[in-house]
């Protein structure tokens, strides 16, 4: 059985210590130093989460490849595929994180990928673990819209949790023209093989590519910010169902959040849906529209990801910056943009990684227990999972 063939990357894996200068800012600028450990060869990595599969209080790596979902055991990152084939076409996202407390995460996965299609292909699953997560999961298959295309478990109150699916597109649409999409919110029943209840966030917005959970006021439930055609939206949940409010107009693709030096909130995107600029918004003081404050890039190839996390231990956010390289011919790689002002205006960038890491998905967290911040990065036409380690002193 193939998820039963463990695979020991990590000793005969490439680790190598790498420094960058910046391209531009002063010398006062932290540098950010890494050190790269390829972990398995793969065939897209359409999605990657890092959560702790087993309950050893250790992040592991969880990939929704092209036709498998596996987990990395960390930390010798041993390959336990837990799904295979669940649909005819490719699976396209993936979402894990402990719902119930017992510190092992839950998972759901997106699969039955089509781009071009809005009609009838999509599939959504929730994946029951047997006793040794190490064996196959037993995919349980709900409700869809086609296209599906990015899903989250999102927190709803005090130890509850929601599973929020967004498709790409409206049903029937074309290239975001027609019917909007419908972000849907499924409700897990105690038994998840039965039927899961589900209702609408929104079927406002057309052709949405990815979306971000977050937490911007003092109440537990936690919020979404969605990149659309339409801009970047703020959906907040109540009592009477999920209230939008626009932030951008840009068409955006990607979406994350962030804290600049002067502790303002931002958020980052890129622009338009696998596009070549990345730009930072902060929050008006009038609460109309967000204000671009700075533009990062706008020679990207194909953007495909974006993090938010303190890479340099500085007591505020960096950015990092993935793009592909595949849509739009290129060279693809990873950066990592520093704040060079408080407010924003100004950042200094720093390349991590080039042609041979072509991101399809990346996701940061402390992935050996060091306390410093770690990406991890799958890719698509490089075909590898890596992670780059964080060695900053």
């Amino acid at each position: 059985m193939l998820n039963r063939i463990t695979t020991q990357l990590c000793v005969a894996s490439l680790l190598v210590i790498c420094q960058s200068t910046l391209t531009f800012g002063d010398e006062t600028t932290p540098r950010f130093q890494w050190s790269v450990q390829t972990i398995d060869q793969i065939q897209i990595g359409y999605g990657v989460q890092l959560e702790d599969v087993n309950g050893d209080g250790k992040r592991d790596i969880v990939l929704a490849d092209k036709r498998t979902i596996q987990w990395y055991e960390s930390p010798s990152w041993t390959k336990h595929v837990i799904a295979e084939d669940l649909t005819k076409r490719d699976n396209v996202c993936v979402t894990a994180r402990d719902i119930d407390g017992d510190g092992r995460c839950e998972i759901a996965i997106g699969g039955q990928w089509n781009y071009r299609e809005s009609v009838k292909d999509g599939a959504v699953f929730y994946l029951v673990p047997p006793q040794d997560r190490t064996q196959l999961w037993e995919p349980v298959r709900l409700h869809h819209d086609p296209s599906t295309h990015r899903m989250h478990w999102v927190r709803t109150g005090t130890d509850q949790y929601r599973l929020i699916v967004k498709p790409l597109r409206g049903k029937g649409s074309v290239d975001g023209d027609g019917p909007a999409l419908r972000i849907l919110e499924y409700t897990m029943p105690q038994d998840p093989r039965e039927p899961w209840d589900y209702s609408v966030v929104s079927e406002s917005l057309h052709l949405s590519h990815n979306f971000h959970r977050v937490n911007w006021d003092d109440d537990p439930e936690e919020e979404l910010i969605v990149a659309a055609k339409e801009g970047v939206w703020h959906f907040d949940r109540g009592e009477d169902g999920w209230t939008p409010r626009q932030l951008t107009e840009d068409f955006a693709g990607e979406i994350r959040d962030g804290r600049l030096p002067n502790g303002k909130r931002f958020i980052v995107t890129i622009e338009p849906k696998h596009g070549s600029t990345s730009a930072v918004y902060v929050q008006s003081d009038d609460g109309g529209l967000w204000q671009r404050q700075a533009i990062l890039d706008q020679a990207l190839k194909d953007g495909h990801a974006l993090a938010c996390a303190d890479f340099l231990g500085v007591g505020s956010d960096q950015i990092v910056v993935g793009w592909r390289a595949m849509n739009d011919p290129g060279v693809p790689g990873i950066k990592l943009f520093v704040p060079a002002a408080d407010d924003g205006s100004r950042w200094t960038e720093q390349r991590l990684s080039a042609e041979e890491i072509a991101v399809e998905d990346l996701k940061v967290a402390d992935m050996n227990d060091d306390g410093k911040v770690d990406i991890v990065a799958a890719a698509r036409q490089t075909k590898n999972l890596v992670i780059l380690f964080n060695e900053t002193p």
